[in-house]
């Protein structure tokens, strides 16, 4: 059955089929509900894959995973943490260094499970207002988070964390949880699009400042065949990313999505007809000049001027 012509990405499910274009979606969602799995069996079940959360876990009783956000903010409070959490911040710190620190955004954190379904019900409806905060407002926020345990002496943000609690929901009842989370849904929703994820969450601000070096990118390598459906604009949590890399070859700017506010979650790779996107690295960044190929590195060329 061929697509409506009215659905983002209706041309990719015409010519590449339904399941490539959506298969970094499909991957996206086994990957938030397994490690939502991992961590739920334990306590609903008894199968203790790993105990805690995703502030700080023990899998199989041997490898600890800590939330660097949560141990600085612990840090700031005058908590002194055990070594089994300081190894964890290592760990993770050198897995999101590598992959880019908004991946948690997209491929782990189940609130965004619910940002996309707003974002989703949101475009079925044709909900085109919003109000217009600044992207940098998440980072205002992310210093309030390490502001508070400064005059508190406790780390406040566990109290709001919606990740946090709906982890506590899904193990004890959700309770009060139940308004926080559709607080979120209904705020994507009919206020601001991305509004959580792309403008408030200080988590997503936190793990952005992990991003600038990852290796990991998404790459528009296949530009030059790029249609201007503008499908790619329309999904992305982080349209503005886009641009650069996409159109800026006039201006020798490598097909790389270099900024750090990407979260590598596939949405433009699934949407593109063309495609014109894909996984790559940082380090390939290459354009054409005069039919000539020249090396283009956007740090170097941020150092040069």
């Amino acid at each position: 059955m061929a697509a409506k012509p009215d659905i983002i990405g209706a041309k990719a499910i015409t010519t590449k089929g339904w399941f490539k274009a959506h298969q970094w979606l499909i991957l996206r969602r086994l990957s938030q509900l397994t490690i939502l799995a991992v961590f739920l069996t334990g306590p609903l079940f008894g199968i203790w894959i790993a105990r805690g959360n995703l502030a700080f876990s023990l899998t199989l009783d041997t490898l600890p995973l800590t939330d660097p956000h949560i141990l600085l903010q612990a840090l700031i409070s005058g908590v002194t943490p055990e070594n089994q959490a300081i190894i964890g911040v290592f760990v993770v710190l050198a897995f999101y260094s590598l992959v880019g620190g908004r991946v948690y955004c997209s491929w782990v954190c189940p609130v965004n499970m619910v940002t996309d379904a707003a974002a989703w019900l949101r475009q079925k409806l044709s909900i085109r207002g919003a109000s217009h905060m600044s992207r940098s407002t998440r980072y205002w926020v992310l210093a309030l988070t390490l502001i508070l345990p400064v005059v508190t002496g406790s780390i406040v943000w566990e109290l709001f964390n919606p990740v946090s609690m709906m982890f506590r929901g899904i193990v004890y009842g959700l309770g009060m949880t139940w308004v926080l989370i559709v607080g979120i849904f209904l705020f994507d929703l009919l206020i601001s699009r991305n509004g959580w994820c792309g403008h408030l969450c200080p988590v997503g601000a936190f793990y952005s400042l992990l991003s600038y070096r990852a290796p990991l990118r998404v790459t528009a390598a296949n530009r030059n065949a790029c249609d201007d459906c503008m499908d790619c604009f329309a999904v992305c949590p982080e349209p503005q990313v886009i641009k650069p890399a996409l159109k800026g070859g006039t201006k020798g700017i490598g097909p790389v999505i270099l900024s750090n506010q990407c979260t590598n979650c596939g949405r433009c790779i699934d949407v593109c007809a063309p495609d014109v996107f894909s996984y790559g690295n940082r380090f390939n960044n290459t354009t054409k000049n005069s039919g000539n190929d020249v090396e283009h590195n956007s740090d170097s060329h941020a150092r040069a001027h």
